[in-house]
């Protein structure tokens, strides 16, 4: 049992992964830099304890690992990117022969670096919307779901899918970054890995690339660690400190954006112009049945159709306080048009990451800007 388990969301954030007290040190302490560390000149690493070498052992990535781990409630290892978690997951756990099955409506880079190095490794790739139907999963390694999808925001039942992916002999993991520790906990409705980008709304500051993965199962955490030690993708100590710095806002940020997602989606949903709007916490979104049943909360990010690429362009230029950018998640609004990244969306297509303003001034600017666009 984590130090934070039993407080609410609020005191979690604020307080995981922290040293106990200590007069005259910081509460949360600055970044550990360092490459080599001193070695027992006879003992060598042996006797150095957990640092010997900064790839495999820091101090800050452990207080970060510790805090992420008290939120998702399991062991956590850090990454320097959401990719690098997820091709970690892929590459450690699956090998010639196997068979996985991943989101057709998913991060497209996953599905792209599926069909570039597992399959032409000799792995069966198959791809099923995040909505289903889902296939039967007899003969799969690994089912990955990522619920809420990037950029769709269709859900999916982890729990139903976890005991059918368990009764074949299946893992399965569930990618986590939209809706962050705070909206989901995977690995209690029965996931055996949970793997999410921090860059996004996890830290929030669009200042870093984070990503990481959690599980409570010791044997695939060795597996997991071990290639991530020998492949060296980890991320910095300054990286390490600043997503640790940033959860401590965590539960107030998404407050705010998941506030401003669902003023803005009954905005968008009343106008003529826009079509397509989808926030899975509108009740008459398609994804609100099991949204509301299995999320905590929904995360800040709504999606809807513009018509065009030319309208979408339009908007981004006449908005003042949506910025045109990719990634979601964070401090600002931001808005981008998916197919122009590769995404198999409409033309007109938009994913608009609610940031943290006054809920009047973006709805009354985002309104302003469509108008305009018309």
């Amino acid at each position: 049992m984590s130090q934070t388990d039993g407080y609410g969301d609020g005191t979690r954030c604020v307080h995981a992964g922290l040293p106990e007290p200590a007069p005259g040190e910081p509460f949360l302490p600055g970044p550990v830099f360092a490459a080599p560390y001193h070695l027992d000149p006879a003992g060598g690493d042996a006797a150095a304890g957990r640092d010997w070498y900064g790839r495999p052992g820091n101090p800050t990535r452990r207080n970060l690992e510790a805090a992420i781990g008290e939120l998702e409630g399991g062991d956590c290892l850090a990454f320097a990117s959401g990719q690098a978690a997820l091709t970690a997951l892929l590459l450690s756990l699956v090998r010639s022969g196997d068979t996985v099955v991943l989101p057709a409506d998913g991060y497209f880079t996953v599905r792209a670096f599926a069909d570039s190095v597992l399959a032409a490794n000799g792995v069966t790739v198959r791809t099923v919307p995040t909505a289903g139907p889902h296939p039967s999963f007899e003969g799969v390694r690994l089912v990955l779901l990522e619920t809420p999808a990037n950029p769709g925001l269709d859900v999916c039942d982890i729990a139903d899918l976890a005991a059918r992916a368990h009764a074949a002999g299946a893992l399965l993991a569930v990618d986590n970054t939209t809706a962050t520790p705070l909206g989901q906990r995977p690995l209690d409705l029965g996931a055996d890995l949970v793997v999410a980008s921090g860059t996004k709304a996890l830290t929030g500051h669009s200042d870093l690339l984070l990503g990481y993965l959690a599980t409570r199962s010791p044997e695939l955490l060795a597996t997991v660690r071990t290639w991530r030690d020998t492949t060296g993708s980890v991320p910095g100590p300054f990286d390490a400190w600043l997503a640790h710095r940033s959860l401590a806002t965590l539960d107030l940020r998404l407050a705010r954006q998941s506030a401003n997602a669902a003023a803005v989606a009954r905005a968008l949903r009343s106008r003529s112009d826009v079509s397509g709007v989808r926030w899975p916490g509108l009740g008459d979104d398609p994804a609100y049945p099991v949204a509301s049943t299995q999320m905590r909360r929904v995360p800040g990010i709504v999606a809807f159709d513009l018509g065009s690429a030319e309208r979408v362009a339009r908007f981004l230029s006449a908005a003042e306080l949506v910025f045109a950018a990719t990634s979601f998640g964070g401090l600002h609004t931001t808005a981008d048009r998916r197919a122009q990244w590769g995404d198999d969306t409409a033309p007109g297509f938009v994913r608009l990451s609610c940031g943290v303003e006054d809920t009047a001034d973006l709805v009354a600017d985002i309104g302003r800007a469509l108008d305009r666009s018309a």
